[in-house]
């Protein structure tokens, strides 16, 4: 069997996927989102009835976004409009700090439960070898993590909702899972994003075969890497351009948990610099293997990318325009080559080819 027929082979049927659409999470709209760049042609989402409005023209099956500040008549509009789209919705939200912060996050739960939002996203810290230059100050914040999961978990549970916790470049997946064990709760999971685990040199199939049995939803993206002197670039890039054994992966997904929505994360950005051949990347790792960072750089020179995605140097109206060609171009591709539903909509008016 040829390479091209193995990966035709290997795709989800859209059987498979019960008829999923592609969802979409609002980091891929970064630019956008509260109005941050906007134009005429590409006007500002202050909100998620924004959202909502736009990607319901592109077909999308669910939408994850931030609940916080909503209030329950905003919430209502949101559910309604849900309703209305045919679109799922899914909350992402920050977990308690403290026991003082409870009420926020309780009261967050509580009226995005009233917007239709069962399933929420946490992220519990960011990218480890940047944000701590010890062993003892991310030690601490794991501590402070686990507190938060530890706070939020009654409340998850009297509310009925799953919460997702996100492999965000912090945690290696065994930790991650390590963590979940100690909570010990049905009502905690993970969001398994498909592409950041590459940043603490992990094996991208290797993180999704560990949270897979754990996860409550997921962040689909495609990563393209390319070599530098201090280590790689790594790249969010369009579906089916970059490295990442997408069909397998989704069908580890189906296999763990056949109700599961996918959320494309398509972030258009500079490439992340992961300089893991400083002596400052590795304050935190002090027993991880020399032998990831040789199969990691092995790899990299194996898929080095001759270009990859940037928009500095950019005018606003191009960097706007290129997010949304790289979100428009990931759900066709979802539909296209990965056994989706088809999401991407005719424009009004355009005529059908003629075979």
């Amino acid at each position: 069997m040829t390479s091209t027929a193995a990966f035709a082979a290997a795709l989800p049927s859209a059987a498979a996927l019960g008829g999923k659409k592609m969802g979409i999470v609002i980091h891929s709209y970064g630019k956008r989102w509260k109005g941050n760049f906007s134009s005429l042609k590409f006007p500002p989402f202050r909100s998620a009835l924004d959202v909502l409005d736009h990607v319901r023209d592109l077909g999308v099956g669910s939408l994850q976004i931030t609940v916080g500040g909503w209030n329950s008549e905003f919430a209502e509009k949101v559910r309604a409009t849900c309703e209305s789209y045919r679109i799922q919705l899914e909350g992402s939200i920050t977990l308690p700090k403290n026991e003082n912060d409870v009420p926020r996050f309780e009261n967050e739960l509580r009226i995005a439960r009233l917007a239709g939002a069962t399933i929420f996203r946490s992220a519990l810290g960011g990218r480890r070898y940047e944000l701590f230059s010890s062993l003892e100050e991310f030690k601490h914040f794991k501590d402070v993590a686990l507190r938060s999961m530890q706070l939020a978990e009654p409340a998850a549970r009297r509310h009925r909702v799953k919460i997702g916790i996100e492999n965000h470049k912090d945690f290696h997946a065994a930790e991650l899972v390590e963590m979940l064990g100690r909570i010990g709760s049905p009502d905690f999971g993970t969001c398994v994003d498909t592409g950041n685990s590459i940043a603490l040199l992990e094996d991208a199939m290797e993180v999704v075969e560990a949270l897979a049995p754990y996860a409550v939803t997921t962040h689909i993206k495609d990563m393209a890497v390319q070599e530098t002197k201090d280590g790689f670039l790594l790249s969010e890039v369009p579906l089916g351009e970059g490295i990442l054994d997408l069909p397998r992966m989704l069908a580890l997904f189906e296999k763990h948990n056949p109700a599961i929505n996918y959320h494309l994360e398509m972030i258009t950005r500079d490439p992340l610099d992961i300089s893991c051949l400083k002596p400052s990347y590795w304050a935190t790792f002090p027993e991880k293997p020399g032998t990831l960072l040789a199969r990691t750089l092995t790899r990299v020179r194996e898929r080095n990318a001759a270009k990859l995605p940037k928009t500095s140097g950019l005018g606003l109206e191009q960097a706007l325009e290129f997010e949304e060609a790289n979100v428009v171009k990931s759900l066709e591709a979802a539909g296209d080559t990965l056994g989706f539903s088809p999401s991407i909509k005719p424009k009004a008016g355009a005529k059908k080819e003629e075979h």
